[in-house]
């Protein structure tokens, strides 16, 4: 299908008439996610608070597609409404207390960034390793890992320079040898960029529909590993026990339910998964495969670096990685000192893009045609001449 095709599927974000390079961070939705949003309201007039049934079975629907994605049907998953709600309750779970001290980069996105910089200013000792290069990260990672190890956090591509973080599985064997969990944030790779659990069985992975997948907001998960069911979180919320309202239980003991519910919280709106499941229908539709998907990335991201290069702009003011296309996810990185100045100029020449410190991201998406990336690039010459 060609791109014009596509495109007709998504008519109310206009995805044909505009210059939208913001798909490493918000793609358009396919108009069929409205039909989703029709059919949760229609369930909670028709159900009213016995809407439930029917909202836990589109949970289901979308539990399976992320544990399809992750190569893993069965894959024991929790949903969040954000991956920061996720990976708390990760960390409540983890002997955070017996073994103080966390490994991670210093390229983690926000979500890492912000709460382990909180936990560093109490009692918690986070030791930062460099993100750069991205190709010796695992094993420096690796390094890092001791017997005081609670865990080690990082990205399987990082979300500023779009690096894919390479031998992961030799950052697991580390952890398995010391006891240490493993939680990879898989969202800038499901969707547009490989990724496999081989080698991964032990490790959480964390993740979300708001980018590559087009299922909006409110719809992330955390991969669980088959011993986190030994696991108790101290952040949880009643529908952590859902499946066991029922039981005969200790009253003085918490209890948790199977699965990815032991890790749920409490009550949400289901519209988000009603959306997600509809989109997920979509893209079997439309043969969207990781595969193909990847595919279209490459191409789409060779095409804009290659544009990029014909304006031969000093790198003082622009500069590329020269790492092969291979070597990155679903987003073109451009690294100079104003990037957030050309992020607003190209918006407001009708450009959307963005930019994280001094990175300006440009990201394609499968509905956009060749022509509407070259000429983003080519306001981006203009300015910066």
């Amino acid at each position: 299908m060609k791109p014009e095709e596509l495109a007709a599927q998504y008519t109310r974000f206009r995805v044909g008439e505009r210059l939208l390079l913001t798909g490493h961070s918000h793609q358009a939705w396919p108009d069929v996610a409205l039909e989703g949003q029709i059919e949760a309201f229609d369930d909670a007039a028709l159900a009213v608070d016995d809407k439930w049934g029917r909202a836990f079975a589109k949970a289901g629907r979308v539990r399976a597609g992320f544990a399809s994605l992750l190569g893993e049907p069965g894959a024991d998953i929790a949903l969040g409404s954000n991956t920061h709600e996720l990976v708390v309750r990760f960390l409540s779970a983890v002997d955070i207390t017996g073994r103080p001290r966390l490994v991670t980069t210093d390229g983690e996105f926000h979500t890492l960034r912000r709460q382990l910089g909180r936990l560093a200013e109490e009692f918690v000792r986070i030791v930062r390793v460099p993100a750069e290069p991205a190709d010796t990260l695992a094993e420096r990672l690796a390094s890092e890992v001791d017997d005081r190890t609670a865990a080690v956090l990082v990205s399987s591509v990082l979300f500023e320079t779009s690096r894919i973080v390479p031998d992961l599985p030799v950052l697991a064997e580390a952890c398995a040898r010391t006891g240490a969990e493993l939680l990879v944030d898989a969202y800038h790779a499901l969707g547009v960029a490989p990724f496999s659990m081989d080698g991964l069985g032990d490790a959480w992975v964390v993740g979300g529909g708001y980018k590559y997948l087009q299922l909006g907001e409110g719809n992330c998960f955390l991969r669980l590993p088959p011993h986190a069911q030994s696991l108790r979180p101290v952040i949880t919320g009643w529908f952590a026990e859902f499946d066991a309202l029922a039981d005969d239980r200790d009253p003085t003991l918490v209890a948790y339910g199977p699965g990815g519910t032991r890790f749920a919280g409490s009550t949400y709106d289901p519209t988000s998964n009603y959306r997600a499941a509809r989109v997920l229908d979509f893209f079997v539709e439309q043969d969207l495969t990781p595969s193909r998907l990847r595919e279209i990335s490459l191409r789409q991201t060779g095409l804009l670096a290659d544009a990029f290069d014909e304006l031969d702009l000093p790198d003082e003011i622009l500069a590329r990685d020269r790492a092969p296309r291979s070597a990155f996810g679903g987003f073109l990185s451009l690294r100079g000192p104003r990037a957030g100045e050309f992020q607003r100029s190209l918006a407001e020449r009708g450009v959307l893009t963005d930019s994280r410190g001094e990175y300006l991201r440009f990201g394609p998406a499968p509905y956009l045609r060749d022509d509407q990336l070259t000429d983003a690039v080519a306001v981006l010459g203009e300015l910066a001449r």
